[in-house]
């Protein structure tokens, strides 16, 4: 049994991210312990103002943020592509939570800092307007690049596996219901 945190990036009250987070927390909870957090619930400052050069208190939800990432073995993030990447508020609460001494920190002499949240995995479900192969080949993928690499593999989170849904608009609800149950083979195979 992992301790799987589920995490709605997509910052509306009502989604495809948040209908196909529920679907998978759903599936996934038959074998394992589930968490989850909906950027819609969750009220805090975005803006890390002065970076790193001054500490700005955590608000409530921020700190959640930060224990349910502790306590989290696998890391599901479901996330809408905006303008190219991820939603400013996900984008804010990772500013805001993954700091030094608690995501990664720096050593003297070293050029990469250490990677604290090592041992944890993650996947990434990603939803679209525009094609995925459009937006991989053509567009580059930078929310995987982002997530991927600067984000998840700089603090030592590894992740196995990202799938791609879309494009949303104007699809089918045969197109959509098979989006749920990719979603949903997903979280069983977990």
């Amino acid at each position: 049994m992992k301790k799987v945190l589920v995490i709605n990036a997509n910052p509306k009250q009502t989604s495809l991210c948040q209908s196909l987070a529920d679907r998978y927390a759903k599936i996934a909870s038959e074998k394992h312990q589930i968490q989850q957090i909906n950027m819609a619930d969750m009220s805090f400052d975005m803006d890390l103002q002065q970076g790193y050069d001054t500490e700005l208190p955590l608000e409530d939800d921020l700190k959640a943020f930060q224990q349910k990432v502790m306590w989290a073995e696998h890391i599901v993030i479901i996330s809408p592509v905006w303008w190219g990447t991820v939603p400013a508020k996900f984008k804010g609460a990772i500013d805001r939570t993954f700091l030094p001494g608690f995501a990664f920190k720096y050593q003297d002499g070293k050029a990469i800092p250490q990677k604290l949240l090592s041992g944890r995995t993650s996947e990434l479900i990603i939803t679209l307007d525009t094609p995925p192969f459009w937006y991989k080949y053509v567009n580059g993928n930078p929310i995987y690049k982002q997530l991927k690499h600067a984000i998840l593999s700089f603090t030592g989170i590894k992740n196995q596996r990202s799938i791609y849904l879309g494009p949303v608009l104007n699809a089918s609800e045969t197109r959509r219901q098979s989006w749920f149950e990719r979603v949903s083979k997903q979280a069983a195979q977990l």
